[in-house]
């Protein structure tokens, strides 16, 4: 199974599709760009998505649902809006197709009044149903949040983390003041930080991202930024504060408590599938996926061995008496009692899938009321004892969870370079990659320049830093602080 998988050190991204492709998670669509997630794949996103509904919610959130279509007009009334996405829109045109002699066409019968977008994100229909819903402040906030496909038309994809279709929350808030609507802001980006780092194990940098790269329509844009094991960061979260732009874009006013009218006060926030890519190359190897237990949709596997029928017999009803108890511990577990495969092809195919805990039971540990135990993360075997097993491995789960957010945590830190020279920070870039803290003056032109140079952009401005003053070593301009360079996903 391993075999399949292209080492890191050879060929990284090459490396990152094997480790989907052994693990079983996803398959290319024959769409151009888009993927089928395999089931695998899609257990994960399934507890990803569990334990987020659940963050939301504990926060105040309502779940709801918007077309899929939203109209052209609605797109042009923000202007920053429709110029961040209008590249990327695929447009329905007709409603119907026509069999000719040359085949099917679109029926020019059934072209539409208004074009329709297929949505690449729901601010717009969202904030015109706002509209009909919110008249006075006795209507706020709206604490609202859906789980969707979105549709963005990119050109160079690649599984999970970049795809024309993926699937993703986007929450849509809207609030009386815009003090309230920044603490929205900032509490779900404390949210997707928390899940980053308490779930999925991944250590992640707060901040803000600079105006060239904010939200197309926002005030404001939040980010969470993770670095992967090649030293490329990624963004695995944002959360935008709207300011008044979409209330005044679509007209929803409301009566203050003074009996003035004024605008809304809106956020947006989202997270989606490509948090499943930051997951796999943040802690997988070169035997395959690696996944935190606390997301794992099977935490461990009970691998019965056995060579004749009366041993096969008094294994396989031990291994199902373990598993119940294991399950009756909470425990996501699995017997793997499959006749046409043997345990060494077995061992090696969750070793690919990531599953946290392997169990191998044969006739010795019957009969001595123990069982092999091995960890996915470091291979580790032991022999434990059958007595206490759901406490064992609650708790070398618990192990597991924790020691693959200080891997990555370490790794983190010895990415991150504080630099005062171009030429140093060119240099580090290209030989080890990583975040870079360096003064930035605040000019665009300086941004753009370090881009168009080296390809690394300024991930975010990260939160809570003390004021710092310096030199950008890009311009030699003044600087009031260190921002994160890197080159990104």
């Amino acid at each position: 199974m391993a075999d399949a998988i292209t080492p890191r050190t050879t060929d990284y991204a090459q490396w990152y599709l094997d480790v989907i492709k052994a693990a079983k998670m996803a398959d290319y669509s024959p769409v151009r760009g888009c993927m089928v997630i395999r089931p695998n794949g899609y257990a994960l996103w399934e507890n990803m998505q569990r334990e987020m509904d659940r963050m939301f919610k504990d926060t105040g959130h309502e779940n709801a649902y918007f077309p899929l279509f939203i109209p052209q007009s609605f797109l042009a009334k923000e202007a920053e809006h429709v110029d961040g996405f209008a590249k990327e829109c695929a447009v329905v045109t007709h409603s119907r197709l026509k069999v000719t002699e040359d085949g099917l066409i679109p029926d020019p019968e059934s072209k539409l009044d208004e074009n329709l977008i297929v949505r690449p994100t729901s601010e717009t229909i969202i904030w015109n149903q706002y509209r009909d819903w919110i008249q006075s402040h006795r209507d706020l906030p709206i604490l609202i949040n859906q789980w969707a496909n979105v549709v963005r038309w990119e050109m160079r994809t690649r599984l999970f983390l970049r795809t024309m279709e993926f699937l993703w929350q986007e929450g849509h808030t809207a609030h009386a003041t815009a003090e309230e609507a920044i603490e929205e802001t900032e509490r779900m980006l404390d949210v997707y930080a928390t899940f980053a780092e308490e779930f999925m194990a991944i250590p992640v940098v707060r901040g803000l991202k600079t105006p060239s790269e904010r939200f197309a329509g926002a005030v404001e844009t939040y980010c969470i930024e993770a670095m992967m094991q090649d030293g490329k960061a990624l963004q695995a979260g944002t959360s935008h504060f709207l300011g008044q732009n979409f209330a005044k874009a679509f007209d929803v006013q409301f009566q203050t408590k003074d009996n003035t009218l004024e605008y809304v006060w809106a956020t947006s926030w989202g997270t989606s599938t490509r948090m499943i890519g930051a997951l796999i190359m943040t802690h997988s190897d070169d035997k395959g996926l690696v996944l935190p237990p606390r997301l794992a949709p099977t935490q461990a596997v009970i691998v019965p061995i056995y060579r004749t029928d009366e041993e096969r017999v008094a294994v396989l009803e031990r291994a199902n008496d373990l598993a119940a108890a294991l399950k009756a511990a909470g425990l996501r577990v699995k017997v793997d009692a499959r006749e046409a495969f043997r345990p060494g092809w077995k061992f090696a195919e969750y070793e690919a899938q990531g599953v946290p805990l392997r169990l191998a039971l044969g006739p010795r540990d019957v009969a001595n009321g123990t069982v092999e135990l091995a960890r996915r993360d470091t291979g580790e075997k032991s022999s434990v004892s059958q007595d206490g097993l759901p406490e064992t491995c609650a708790a070398l789960l618990e192990t597991i969870q924790a020691s693959l957010f200080q891997t990555a945590l370490d790794r983190r830190e010895a990415l991150t370079t504080v630099v005062d020279d171009y030429d140093t920070f060119k240099r580090l870039l290209d030989e080890k990659g990583g975040f870079f803290a360096m003064h930035w003056d605040g000019t665009a032109e300086t941004e753009a320049r370090v881009k168009e140079e080296t390809k690394a952009t300024i991930r975010c401005i990260p939160l809570g830093q003390a004021e710092e003053d310096g030199i950008d070593p890009v311009s030699g301009q003044p600087s009031k602080g260190r921002v994160l360079y890197a080159k990104a996903y």
